[in-house]
């Protein structure tokens, strides 16, 4: 397999299950989330709130893998 290839691959790698990781925790956060604001209606601004908070960190997590794999296609 030649240099180029190797780098094509372990980008696509590095970014398919950075997405991947991310979309599913975002998908577990907001569905528990709506499950306890729908528990607890009295609460849900709270819980909205926080679940905004650990929306983004989830989030970096994508936009982490996106810098890595950028650093692996254009590094030297």
């Amino acid at each position: 397999m030649e240099v180029e290839a190797a780098r094509l691959l372990a980008a696509g790698i590095a970014i398919g299950f950075g997405a991947i990781g991310s979309g599913i925790g975002e998908g577990i956060i907001a569905g528990r989330a709506l499950e306890a604001m729908a528990r607890n209606p009295e609460e849900s601004s709270n819980i909205f709130s926080k679940m905004f908070v650990a929306l983004a960190i989830c989030e970096s997590t994508a936009i982490y893998a996106l810098v890595v794999s950028f650093i692996i296609l254009f590094a030297v």
